[in-house]
């Protein structure tokens, strides 16, 4: 029986670390790109939204989000998923909608503007 209860302590802290080695990961990665500072907070929540509720995101929103970039915008989500707030959110789900947010935002920007 202490085998059994042994195995499941090194079980919990095999998982827990790789928990905390993402989380720290993903925070190198925010620090590096000095991702935090690159979109404004309007921006911020539209994106927001649009990945963990619902919405969509504005076209001046979408070029903050393109030059934010593509790491830097997977980080910060994934450090979200991390968050004791949002562990009960459909994982899969939502990193389905960043991607589809990330991707409709760039087809956005890159997409030539209208003449007039």
């Amino acid at each position: 029986m202490a085998g059994l209860s042994a195995y499941s302590l090194l079980v919990v802290l095999f998982i827990t670390s790789g928990e905390v080695i993402a989380t720290e990961e993903n925070n190198q990665i925010i620090i590096k790109n000095n991702c935090e500072a690159k979109m404004g907070m309007p921006c911020v929540w539209e994106v927001f939204n649009s990945i963990f509720k619902t919405g969509s995101v504005t076209s001046k929103c979408c070029g903050e989000l393109v030059l934010l970039g593509k790491v830097c915008h997977s980080a910060l989500v994934q450090r979200t998923l991390e968050s004791t707030n949002f562990q009960n959110l459909d994982r899969d789900s939502i990193i389905q909608k960043s991607i589809d947010t990330w991707n409709n935002c760039l087809v956005m920007t890159h997409s030539p503007s209208p003449s007039t």
